[in-house]
């Protein structure tokens, strides 16, 4: 789990990263052979993420889906009711979605309401407390994916409000990541393009 007095350097690892991504990215595009270029609608528009450098086309909602623990090559999920213990947001199993119900997914974002699992990683995550909180959550930035079974885009992005605030423990430092980007998830996801 990510905290906040982490954050600064992480962010400017983040950046960093991203500016790698944007070289990737451009060498993915640019590569695309004719045919893959023509299989985009001509009405689909360019977008461009808030994460800056970070751009595709626009996919159909039918397209997009959660990595679940942001691992590409586990199960890709389309409108995941995160039944049982829940959907995996973090690779390190601190962080789920759980009981979500999906208001829109489209191709350029989810929204959903349910609870956000965490772990409180006190005294370690191994040891920690874990906390339901009820979340609206948004995902967004979908990044596409090349595989042998076709394109597929993965969400790597997510915010989070927290209706009924959250409990003591997760806040100050000790709070979520909020926003989220998956900066090890886009990395993959271009590295699949190349």
């Amino acid at each position: 789990m990510t905290i906040t007095n982490a954050l600064r350097p992480r962010q400017l690892a983040s950046w960093v990263s991203l500016a790698c991504v944007a070289v990737l990215l451009t060498a993915c595009t640019s590569s695309a052979s004719p045919a893959e270029s023509s299989s985009a609608p001509a009405s689909a528009p360019a977008t461009v993420a808030a994460v800056p450098g970070v751009t595709s086309a626009a996919p159909a909602g039918a397209d997009t889906f959660l990595a679940a623990g942001q691992d590409l090559n586990g199960t890709l999920l389309h409108e995941p009711a995160c039944g049982g213990y829940g959907c995996a947001l973090s690779g390190d199993s601190t962080a789920f979605l759980s009981g979500m119900t999906w208001t829109t997914w489209s191709g350029t974002k989810a929204v959903g309401t349910g609870a956000y699992k965490l772990d409180d990683c006190r005294p370690d995550c191994a040891a920690g407390t874990g906390y339901a909180v009820t979340t609206v959550v948004t995902l967004s930035q979908p990044v596409k994916v090349c595989s042998a079974s076709g394109t597929r885009w993965v969400w790597s992005h997510a915010s989070f409000t927290f209706p009924d605030g959250l409990p003591q423990a997760l806040q100050g430092q000790n709070a979520p990541q909020n926003p989220w980007t998956f900066t090890p998830l886009i990395t993959a996801a271009r590295q699949t393009c190349s």
